[in-house]
């Protein structure tokens, strides 16, 4: 989550919103009265009035959420992906007591899924069909390790037929892990690089 997170007070006129946001790359403003959080304000919901902003008196308050999904700065990051995919937001105010603590967006989930997932390392994959005999995984990484592959991390693919595993492994030669998963009757479905 972010920490250094600019607000807005219910009174903020719509174009000093907007060119928060603009100057600071944002596009969600929490809305603060006193220094507790009452309410939260988007790009998205700010465009369409800037307009009539320009003609009539519209301040935040008049386009602010005022009961938006929340989350506290204990929530897990799964928690907080959860929320922003169901409800189909960009972001969520992270509040203690009824301060603002900070900000988590998509881009945030992003960034710790790239993290987690060690996409920017130098790295190899291996998708591999595992089935669903018993101590079957623990064989496929212990042949992965028993010729020098490191796990960097782990995932499962989506597949109707059979569950496919994407090992992501610090950058080695998968010729000998391919081969050797091969004899063992494990189904590579694909390598990459």
């Amino acid at each position: 989550m972010a920490t250094k997170v600019i607000t807005v007070t219910k009174k903020t006129d719509i174009k000093e919103a907007l060119q928060l946001m603009e100057k600071y790359s944002i596009r969600h403003l929490p809305v603060v009265e006193k220094g507790q959080f009452v309410g939260f304000v988007t790009e998205s919901d700010l465009r369409p009035l800037l307009i009539p902003a320009m003609l009539e008196d519209i301040k935040v308050k008049d386009a602010m959420i005022t009961e938006p999904v929340v989350v506290s700065p204990d929530t897990d990051i799964e928690t907080a992906a959860k929320l922003i995919y169901q409800y189909k937001i960009g972001g969520l105010p992270v509040i203690e007591g009824k301060k603002v603590a900070g900000i988590i967006t998509t881009t945030d989930i992003l960034r710790a899924f790239i993290e987690i997932m060690g996409i920017l390392m130098a790295g190899s994959r291996l998708d591999i069909a595992i089935g669903d005999a018993p101590n079957a995984f623990k064989e496929v990484c212990d042949i992965i390790s028993n010729h020098h592959g490191r796990i960097i991390s782990l995932g499962i693919l989506p597949n109707e037929e059979e569950t496919i595993y994407a090992f992501r492994l610090e950058k080695c030669d998968l010729k000998p892990i391919v081969k050797a998963l091969s004899t063992s009757g494990y189904k590579v479905i694909s390598t990459f690089p």
